[in-house]
């Protein structure tokens, strides 16, 4: 069984999208997706810097933009997987999520575009308003690294599986943290703007619950994971409610790792920008096989790593 997941902000990097508009018909898709974004997504994928590309308002749409590019030129759509739909589930670690709702087909590929947009800006406008960011915390006992993070004041907003939680808050807070480790465990800056999936971000999560009442949400086509609790998620709808209540609220990635494991997966395909979903796979699911895709060179490996983990 495979399972194909998005990967969520902090996987953004310089020129990320360079190669992928050599494919045909990539540059024409990305130029609409652009104005339903708001973003450049041509220009900032291939000439902006990293300090560009690491705003909020920026990466969003750019790893979006990424996942939908290698799962359209994969064949890996709500279209061509249905008739694979007991070999495939589909998740996404936080704004990935959206990227696997349009994959699943609960959304379609304008809808994602859309909604990314207004999360992305509305993100980074409430990033601005506060100095907060995001730390992971590397190894220790998951019990004292939570109670670490409660103490030092700050939010577990990714619980992510293979010894990985990501504390959110203030700078100072976190600071604090840095200073004062869980014992076994190490604490490390993450490229993002603000405190995610915190009340921090309680401003966009409104603006995004308005965009989303413009969207007609569809049961997806194959089974889609929630990353608020790694259940599948049958309903559009529910699955819009969860896209929206997940800007504030913690991502269990560890969850949905549970639910692979549970349902006999085999193969872990992580889309464009890849590598971090597979990274925690290989300490959360052991002997589980994997493969990131990154660049256009990745897609021959890709497309035998499909069919040995859905036959």
């Amino acid at each position: 069984m495979l399972a194909i997941v998005c990967p969520g902000q902090g996987s953004q990097k310089p020129g990320m999208l360079s190669q992928w508009l050599e494919l045909e018909n990539v540059r024409a898709d990305l130029a609409s997706d652009a104005q339903l974004a708001g973003a450049d997504l041509v220009a900032h994928g291939t000439e902006s810097d990293e300090e560009t590309v690491r705003d909020t308002a920026v990466a969003q749409p750019l790893i979006v933009a990424a996942s939908l590019i290698s799962a359209q030129t994969l064949g890996v759509t709500a279209q061509q997987l249905a008739g694979a739909s007991s070999r495939v589930i589909v998740a996404g670690h936080s704004v990935g999520e959206i990227s696997a709702a349009a994959v699943a087909g609960s959304i379609t590929r304008r809808d994602a575009f859309q909604l990314i947009g207004v999360r992305g800006t509305a993100m980074a406008e409430a990033a601005s308003a506060h100095p907060t960011g995001m730390a992971a915390v590397l190894g220790g006992d998951e019990s004292e690294v939570l109670a670490a993070i409660e103490s030092a004041g700050l939010t577990p907003a990714n619980v992510n599986g293979g010894g990985q939680i990501v504390a959110a808050g203030s700078h100072e807070a976190m600071e604090a943290l840095a200073a004062n480790p869980p014992s076994r465990a190490r604490v490390m800056p993450l490229k993002v703007a603000g405190a995610f999936h915190t009340d921090y971000m309680a401003s966009a999560r409104e603006k995004l619950a308005a965009a989303s009442q413009d969207i007609h949400a569809a049961p997806p086509v194959v089974p889609l994971l929630s990353n608020r609790d790694g259940t599948e998620v049958t309903d559009g709808q529910d699955m819009m409610s969860r896209i929206v209540d997940q800007v504030t609220r913690p991502v269990r990635w560890d969850l949905c790792m549970d639910t692979m494991k549970s349902r006999g997966v085999t193969g872990i395909l992580e889309l464009a920008p890849g590598g971090a979903l597979v990274g925690l796979a290989k300490r959360g699911l052991r002997g589980v096989a994997s493969l990131a895709v990154t660049s256009p060179e990745d897609l021959p490996a890709a497309q035998d790593f499909i069919t040995e983990h859905t036959a």
